[in-house]
């Protein structure tokens, strides 16, 4: 599929070699003699990197979701309130319920995430079809507010440094057994591509996709779900990373046109080698110091979407 498989190799590339960068220096010809760079791969730097890819892949199939359910390619769940959403039922579960265990929190987070990207539907349906920037715009304002009742509530109660985690994405703190829940984004992501037909229709609107015999209801209360859970699940493990479900199913549009299912793969692809791109540009730009993912993406994001808004787009094939 328009050389996907390169697309593979250079992932696979990358991901060999995220597994040799650290503070701690390994030697790729030896490291398996040495039973303690075994157990650095084992616990550290393999989950690591699966991790940033599973991130990656999953963001970016969520905002092409997103884009279809809103009919809008200027929204992704970081930039509609549904991170935010999600960051503050966090927030109130650790408040209300403190040694709660990482799956309450997550259940807890996709509720109010759901909640809160089902109440952004709500305002932009109301929204004149005419105007397609009033939607990204509406979004960033319903973002603003969560955001803004998170630090208030995190303020409050003396939490500012609890809130602040999930709020800047980064994967320094992943390690073996603490990242797992990101497999299930994995999941929703193959489940995401065999109903991927459908929310291509969906995109086409509610009269157009009722008139095709699709059970419009349905199918919406579907994509919640999927981007309610995939978006609390990374936002409990790793915090919220911003711009990757914007720029990368544009790029894939860019190249394979409105069709979710033959774009989708290469959205997962394209997702994973954004994310550890940045991650890794993020540990060796200021060595042995780390910047968080989600400021690097915040910088790379920006100039990529503005090339996005401004480069003539290539017809796919």
């Amino acid at each position: 599929m328009k050389n996907i498989g390169v697309a593979i190799v250079a992932l696979f590339a990358l991901c060999c070699f995220s597994l040799f960068v650290g503070v701690q220096e390994v030697s790729i010809t030896d490291w398996w003699q040495d039973p303690q760079n075994t157990d650095l791969f084992l616990i550290s730097r393999i989950p690591r990197t699966l991790a940033v890819v599973l991130t990656g892949a999953s963001l970016a199939v969520s905002g092409a979701v997103m884009q279809m359910l809103a009919r809008n390619s200027f929204v992704e769940p970081s930039s509609v309130g549904t991170a935010q959403s999600a960051a503050l039922g966090i927030l109130l579960v650790t408040l209300l319920y403190p040694a709660s265990p990482l799956i309450v929190k997550m259940i807890v987070a996709a509720a109010t995430a759901m909640i809160g990207m089902a109440v952004f539907l709500a305002m932009i349906s109301r929204l004149p079809v005419t105007s397609p920037l009033l939607v990204p715009l509406v979004g960033l304002i319903f973002a603003g507010i969560v955001e803004a009742l998170t630090v208030f509530i995190a303020f409050q109660t003396d939490m500012l440094q609890f809130q602040g985690t999930w709020m800047s994405g980064e994967f320094s703190g992943i390690l073996r057994g603490r990242y797992e829940l990101l497999w299930l984004c994995g999941v929703l992501a193959i489940l995401t591509y065999i109903v991927a037909d459908q929310f291509t229709i969906i995109g086409m609107g509610k009269d157009a996709s009722i008139n095709l015999g699709l059970n419009y209801k349905q199918v919406v209360i579907l994509g919640l779900f999927i981007l309610a859970l995939s978006t609390s699940l990374i936002v409990v493990t790793v915090g919220m990373i911003p711009f990757v479900g914007l720029v990368v199913p544009n790029i894939a549009r860019r190249m394979m046109g409105d069709n979710l299912r033959a774009s989708l793969p290469w959205v997962a692809v394209l997702g994973a080698l954004l994310v550890l791109t940045c991650d890794l540009i993020g540990r060796l730009i200021h060595f042995p110091y780390e910047i968080p993912v989600g400021t690097v993406l915040g910088v790379i994001g920006s100039f990529v979407f503005l090339y996005l808004l401004y480069a003539r787009p290539a017809h796919a094939r």
